[in-house]
């Protein structure tokens, strides 16, 4: 009873995901592709038995290549069926694509899609990356014998709160699970009061990650060509850069308070300022707020033989996190100055980039304290 009224909610709201859908495209054309899957509608017929592995957005599909790569080394024939929720995952996932494999949306949690999703592919396993848990989707695949697995399992404690508030609906879901492999201690103890049976626990696959060498040594190489040392943002969020480049213009207006012209402009140029947003459909916002607080701005996607002279570089770009790593000399990690719970700082500690960090890292607090 508790899931159908779910249920209704969550068909009420299809025509807000259509809208949300059409308003992301408008920024990344990637969420207008192949839209009908997300409300379990496909093509053509396709051969039943892949492994699922879904992996919502680009920090899981990378900790998924992980788990493919081990997974491809013990059966090479393997069929892999990944799905996404986020543009920037599905492009990261088509990467990891090799003949035979298959690629869709993950169908939006209704009844109905989630029965089309199941009966376009009749996966013989679903694994799911860390954190991805729909009400309906486990339901339907233990009613209809599909073992759903978590895999990289982690759960925060504002995350076991809500779960704790919704237990009527997030238990059931925890306790259909066929096996969870947990990241940390910590998470596996809160994944058990949320409901789920923990097999184990067995690290974060994000630090089996390896940069991209190419990448990291362009980096390298542009840094070693400057004069100054290069402070990037990485990942950063939607409030944390308003508030960035209000502290910098803070900093140029004590500067110049004190200060005669030649010394003003030694300060200005002492140091080359990286943002890079962590969502591709801000790349303009951001851009445009840096121009409004009176910051030339390069761009990468301008970007040619190397970097360009401006106050401020937006990383603009999918995929160069390593890149970008290798061209700061130290790195402000997004996400851990709002109570958003950080982003990854694995990557950076790959590329041997220093990492300074806001106070809010929850989503990441293993690799936190071990940093």
């Amino acid at each position: 009873m508790i899931r159908a009224l779910y249920s209704l909610l969550m068909v009420a709201a299809q025509p807000l995901l259509r809208r949300k859908l059409r308003r992301r495209g408008a920024a990344e054309a990637g969420y207008l592709q192949a839209v009908e899957e997300r409300f379990g509608r496909y093509g053509a017929a396709v051969e039943p038995e892949a492994l699922w592995i879904h992996a919502v957005s680009l920090g899981e599909t990378r900790a998924a290549a992980i788990l493919i790569e081990a997974l491809r080394s013990l059966q090479p024939e393997i069929r892999i069926l990944l799905t996404h929720g986020t543009a920037t995952g599905r492009a990261e996932g088509e990467k990891l694509l090799r003949p035979g494999d298959l690629q869709a949306w993950l169908p939006w949690d209704t009844p109905a899609a989630v029965d089309g999703f199941l009966r376009q592919f009749r996966p013989r396993l679903g694994v799911l990356m860390e954190t991805e848990l729909w009400p309906n989707l486990v339901a339907h695949c233990s009613a209809q014998g599909v073992p759903l697995v978590l895999a990289n399992a982690r759960l925060s404690d504002k995350s076991l709160q809500q779960a704790l508030r919704l237990a009527w609906l997030a238990r059931p879901a925890y306790a259909a699970l066929a096996a969870v492999w947990a990241q940390t201690e910590a998470d596996a103890q809160r994944l058990q009061q949320a409901g789920a049976r923990v097999s184990g626990v067995a690290g974060n696959l994000k630090f089996d990650a390896q940069p991209d060498a190419g990448q990291l040594a362009q980096g390298q190489a542009w840094r070693a060509q400057l004069q100054r040392p290069v402070v990037m943002f990485a990942s950063s969020r939607e409030g944390e850069e308003a508030a960035f480049f209000q502290l910098l213009k803070q900093k140029q207006a004590v500067v110049h308070a004190g200060r005669a012209q030649g010394a003003i402009d030694s300060v200005a140029n002492a140091v080359q300022w990286l943002v890079v947003p962590r969502h591709p459909q801000r790349f303009d916002a951001v851009a445009a707020l840096a121009r409004d607080a009176g910051f030339s701005v390069a761009r990468r996607s301008a970007w040619t033989d190397g970097t360009q002279d401006a106050d401020l570089w937006i990383g603009d770009s999918l995929g160069e996190m390593a890149l970008y790593y290798g061209l700061a000399d130290v790195a402000l990690l997004g996400g851990s100055f709002a109570p958003l719970g950080g982003q990854n700082l694995i990557e950076a500690a790959a590329c041997g980039c220093p990492v300074v960090m806001g106070p809010h890292t929850f989503n990441f607090s293993e690799a936190a304290q071990l940093a």
